[in-house]
């Protein structure tokens, strides 16, 4: 066991996705710059309000396996005092996975922390959780994919399940029923309301006003850290490349924002041939493919109605007029046929009746486990 501290051992944390998952059909190479921009402290916000430590296991010289330690102030601020994270779990055997989440534990009770929780890596606005069902298929863009003997190891190491995470796909083409039709169109017929696509012109203003939307949105549910606005800026910075205008909404009710949809064409679709590289002609190819996407799934990574009319008719009504406005324009302009939904907390009730369209099923489970330290 070592910590990872240069650069050189960055890339060696990052490198090892490729030995852990290079026998899996289902997964996509990430982005290398992405991985290594994620935990260097100089280029993630993150780091404004957290610390990490992060590990490597190391057999004769070779990589075996890694793993992050986190505090977050804003975590111990919305879930309690003594609540630290753990992340960016991978491991090519077992005895290397006992070895890690040992490591890892000791760091957060020296940092004065009782409970340890995750996989989140880095944060719960990253990649939360661990896949334990739907590995028969690729993840989506911004998803995780991750090794079936996980779970079991982190249950020998005394984790149980905190909280489910789903992801619901769906047959877009499949026309919402008449009474969600009905709901639409009263919605289109009331002058009060106004569903309008973001103007990528004032893409900080837009980025800005959504990112608020979300924060205000997501705030009452289980996890919620609040994003600062260094980190509003920069993901909408990180986004930016894969926001279409045509797939962003922004319901408005008396000129005043109110609720949003963001959808994102699967961009593992289009880098999935390059391994990670962008370099020297993986950038010319993603480039070019972004031009005019055309993939068989989307997604629809955040979505929200402002918390004062959550749980009223008129929620429901702005969240349908924004998928149906979505729905359209990823079938006729981006040749998309399914779309995913995700991920939903277990227990969010609102959001799972949105999800249940016709057609949708549970398509992906993301667990995340905890742990008392004693």
């Amino acid at each position: 066991m070592r910590p990872v501290e240069t650069k050189a051992d960055r890339k060696r944390f990052v490198a090892l996705l490729w030995d852990v998952y290079r026998d899996d059909p289902h997964w996509v190479p990430p982005l290398k710059t992405e991985e290594l921009a994620l935990i260097e402290p100089g280029k993630n916000p993150w780091f404004e309000h957290a610390r990490a430590a992060l590990w490597l296991a190391e057999r004769d010289g070779r990589p075996v396996g890694r793993i992050s330690a986190q505090v977050d102030e804003l975590v111990l601020d919305q879930m309690g005092a003594g609540t630290g994270l753990i992340g960016l779990f991978e491991a090519l055997d077992e005895a290397a996975a006992a070895a890690l989440i040992g490591a890892a534990e000791d760091w957060l009770r020296a940092a004065g922390m009782t409970r340890a929780l995750g996989p989140i890596s880095l944060s719960i606005w990253d990649q939360p959780g661990l896949l334990v069902e739907g590995f028969d298929q690729p993840p989506t863009a911004m998803m995780g994919h991750h090794r079936r003997e996980y779970a079991g190891w982190l249950g020998a190491a005394g984790y149980g399940q905190a909280k489910d995470l789903h992801t619901y796909e769906l047959d877009i083409r499949v026309a919402m029923p008449p009474l969600i039709q009905r709901l639409v169109e009263s919605g289109e017929r009331n002058g009060r309301i106004r569903v309008r696509q973001v103007d990528k012109r004032r893409f900080d203003e837009e980025a800005a006003l959504i990112l608020g939307l979300l924060n205000d949105a997501w705030s009452g549910n289980w996890g919620f850290v609040p994003l600062t606005a260094a980190e509003i800026a920069y993901a909408g910075k990180k986004l930016k490349p894969i926001i279409f205008e045509d797939l962003v909404y922004v319901a408005e009710v008396d000129g005043v924002a109110q609720g949003f949809m963001l959808t994102v064409p699967d961009i593992n679709e289009l880098i999935r041939d390059l391994n990670g590289e962008l370099f020297p002609l993986g950038w010319a190819k993603l480039l070019w493919r972004l031009r005019r996407p055309r993939v068989r799934r989307i997604r629809v990574p955040l979505m929200g109605v402002a918390t004062a009319l959550q749980g009223s008719r008129l929620a429901g009504q702005l969240a349908f007029m924004l998928i149906e406005r979505t729905r359209a324009v990823c079938i006729e302009r981006y040749g998309a046929t399914h779309g995913e939904i995700g991920w939903v907390l277990d227990d969010n009730a609102g959001m799972i009746s949105i999800a249940q369209l016709p057609g949708a099923a549970i398509n992906k489970v993301y667990r995340i486990y905890e742990k008392a330290l004693g």
